[in-house]
């Protein structure tokens, strides 16, 4: 596993989330209430884009079909997706965000 860098702690307001770059890997970064946590950009169903979907409380919402996902797990928890995405280990240094990506 990597560590890289991938936003300051202020570019991403609490409740909210934004896709980031890992080395080579998209990533969904949520702040949960100054909490971050971090799981693959690509819903199981059809890759739509979770850093871009709404967010509400731990869930996110694919824009483009309306499976929502755990941000905290990455679990299913409304079809039509039916696989979990997967979770990376977020962790903050100073103002800075990095992601532990394979």
């Amino acid at each position: 596993m990597a560590l890289v860098r991938v936003a300051r702690v202020d570019e991403i307001a609490p409740g909210t989330g934004k896709v980031v770059r890992a080395g080579e890997t998209a990533v969904a970064l949520f702040n949960l209430g100054g909490v971050f946590h971090a799981i693959d950009n690509r819903c199981t169903h059809v890759g739509g884009p979770l850093g871009e979907g709404g967010v509400q409380g731990n869930v996110v919402i694919c824009p483009w079909h309306g499976s929502e996902f755990d941000v905290q797990t990455g679990a299913v928890l409304k079809p039509p997706a039916r696989r979990p995405v997967a979770t990376y280990a977020v962790s903050i240094q100073g103002e800075d965000v990095f992601v532990d990506v394979p």
